[in-house]
């Protein structure tokens, strides 16, 4: 008779069950894993082997086959452990097969019978739930698998606790959920001195998730005032939180099971690869875009990463996702982010200082900067230059609201767009609105109107510039608690855009 248990086999953030089926045979010895394992999985038997044997559990001299189904489906990582050891145990008897069959498990096996923790036990917990499974996973693995309340999780610390759970002489209390975690050490936007214009842009962002763009010579401020950023967004909702950790718990980035209320916050070095920044590489794995879903994506000096880098950005800002495209399968992965891009203006990064600029501005400007594609560009819905602030500012006491301060404004704002998308799905903020809808929440008055008409005429606006000036005028009005979109909240929009908009807000 054949025994069997159920695992999961991860595409992406989705975790997809296999069950796993022990056949006991007569024939000559061996122990055979077959349903496309990958190494980790093959080697297995060996791991599954010395377990049982450090459990004084002798393996009957019969052929022993293990199938993982579907088969068609590949299967890699060392979670596969538990599950084998749990289906042969029921086919040799030691535990029931009945019980055995209707278990999740996850979780790799060391030669003494301990369990090591493994990747992915959220979205395990997730699928055992959807199908009323009990899971089983490493005692590492525990808190954070019971964060789905769903199904029961028990995390024994070894193979010898499975086998007592299952024989009623030690059962097993289901595990409970890691802390939520809040990250306190966040930087306060009061120290930035100056600056008032790249902050009141900060906070635009922040409210209605719109992609800004900073310029300014070094040491001006634009990487102080993005590590400030996490400190004015509002905390994660229920839902938003689920769906980040999911990522990172493939990933492995999830601390002691606990999951975070705060919005991750991902500044990749220019050097990343393709498959850094996106995704892919050995088992697709989630790329910073992904890391980021539901925070900060922060690129500084965006001139500096490789074109193909900067590229591949495009659709994925667009669209809320990303498509690993391998020859067997197209993984999925939610990447819909806050993008925070800081750069010089040119190559030694003095152009608008005529002392100490080099001999070739303003030229070398305009190669620096052109790095950036003109569809890239044209995604930024903030475009902000930074100044150098002044010796003797340095020395005036802070202006300008706290974060805590900032944060109140935007959390009511985002409170105000939470109401009025409450029956759209998959819209949150501002920048998710689009075509009949955007055109109904953020038609400006009479005289925003003719401004963004004489906006568009003047700088040949594109249709995706002319709708993200559009949401960034929403935004600006939730700021300031209006009902409509007026004309101050248009010009205020178009400034942040287009250079030279001085000229149309004046007519």
């Amino acid at each position: 008779m054949v025994a069997r248990a159920l695992t999961v086999a991860f595409e992406g953030i989705e975790a997809r069950l296999v069950e796993v089926q022990c056949a006991v045979s007569p024939g000559l010895p061996s122990f055979q894993i077959v349903g496309l394992p990958d190494k980790a999985v093959s080697e297995a038997r060996e791991r599954v082997r010395a377990a049982l044997s450090a459990m004084s559990v002798a393996l009957p001299s019969k052929r022993i086959t293990i199938n993982l189904s579907p088969a068609d489906l590949p299967k890699e990582g060392s979670h596969f452990d538990l599950p084998i050891a749990m289906a042969l145990l029921a086919a040799l008897e030691i535990i029931p097969r009945e019980d055995v069959a209707d278990t999740v498990a996850l979780g790799e096996l060391s030669l003494d019978g301990a369990l090591v923790g493994v990747l992915g036990a959220l979205p395990a917990a997730m699928t055992a739930a959807e199908g009323g499974h009990t899971l089983f996973c490493p005692a590492a693995c525990g808190a954070e698998a019971a964060w789905v309340a769903d199904t029961r999780v028990f995390a024994p610390a070894t193979l010898a606790q499975v086998i007592r759970h299952y024989s009623g002489q030690a059962p097993l209390t289901p595990a409970k959920p890691g802390e939520v975690t809040r990250d306190t050490g966040q930087r306060d936007l009061f120290d930035v001195k100056g600056q008032e214009r790249a902050k009141r842009a900060l906070e635009i962002a922040a409210a209605g998730r719109h992609h800004m763009l900073m310029v300014g010579t070094p040491g001006s401020g634009k990487s102080m005032l993005a590590a400030r950023l996490p400190g004015i967004l509002p905390d994660l909702g229920a839902g938003e939180a689920l769906e980040t950790s999911m990522i990172h718990s493939i990933s492995g980035l999830l601390e002691q099971g606990g999951i975070s209320r705060t919005r991750p916050f991902r500044e990749p070095h220019h050097t990343a690869s393709v498959a850094a920044i996106v995704g892919g590489g050995k088992g697709a794995k989630p790329g910073e875009i992904s890391l980021a879903h539901n925070g900060v994506l922060f690129l500084d000096e965006l001139p500096e990463f490789p074109r193909t880098v900067l590229e591949t950005l495009r659709q994925p800002i667009e669209t809320g996702e990303v498509v690993v495209a391998r020859a067997n399968a197209h993984i999925r992965y939610p990447c819909r982010f806050l993008l925070i891009a800081a750069a010089n203006p040119c190559k030694c990064g003095y152009m608008s200082e005529p002392a100490r600029a080099c001999a070739r501005a303003p030229v070398c400007g305009d190669d620096y900067m052109g790095r950036i594609s003109g569809p890239l560009l044209d995604r930024f819905d903030l475009r902000v230059e930074v100044p150098p602030v002044a010796y003797s500012d340095l020395d005036l006491p802070p202006s300008g609201d706290s974060s805590a301060v900032v944060a109140a404004r935007v959390a009511q704002a985002r409170a105000r767009q939470a109401a009025r998308f409450s029956g759209y799905s998959g819209v949150r903020v501002n920048a998710d609105a689009e075509g009949a809808l955007l055109e109904e929440i953020a038609r400006p008055d009479a005289q925003g109107q003719a401004l963004l008409m004489r906006a568009a005429d003047r700088f040949g606006l594109t249709a995706r510039a002319y709708h993200r000036l559009l949401r960034v005028a929403r935004t600006i009005a939730d700021l300031e608690g209006a009902e409509n979109v007026r004309a101050p909240h248009m010009a205020e929009a178009i400034s942040y855009r287009l250079t030279g908009a001085a000229e149309v807000v004046a007519g």
